[in-house]
């Protein structure tokens, strides 16, 4: 990879996690986390996020139901924070989450929605209110 795909995946990783999430988390790799956090900023922010064909917004919906999938819950978190700076809805979020009981489980969502609305609780995120007998 090149300085070009470096810079553009802190820039990603800017707009969607903030200074804590790009820059600190750079500046604060240890030599031994600095692989990772090379590779991350490179190839997955400077790269993969950077391709044509689908949008940001597209690429966090796709990532959330995958972390669901796979059951990474502070990933979850790190991305929920992440597809709202896309423009993925508190709504868009609990669709991916629902279509992810049929396909990974109960166990997977119930840990992803848990996971989602301490995100929303922690940004100050009003999660709305339940109309009776409604969904």
């Amino acid at each position: 990879m090149t300085d070009k795909y470096f810079e553009q995946g802190v820039a990603i990783r800017r707009d969607m996690f903030g200074p804590e999430g790009a820059e600190k988390q750079i500046d604060n790799a240890s030599a031994f986390m600095w692989p990772l956090q090379e590779f991350v900023t490179e190839s997955c922010f400077g790269d993969v996020w950077h391709r044509d064909h689908l949008d940001r917004k597209q690429r966090s919906m796709l990532t959330l139901g995958m972390l669901l999938a796979m059951g990474k819950l502070p990933e979850i978190k790190t991305h929920v924070k992440g597809a709202i700076a896309n423009g993925v809805t508190i709504e868009e979020i609990r669709e991916v989450f629902v279509h992810g009981i049929i396909y990974c489980g109960v166990p997977a969502a119930v840990g992803a929605f848990r996971a989602a609305s301490e995100v929303f609780q922690e940004l100050g995120i009003d999660e709305g209110k339940r109309e009776e007998g409604g969904t």
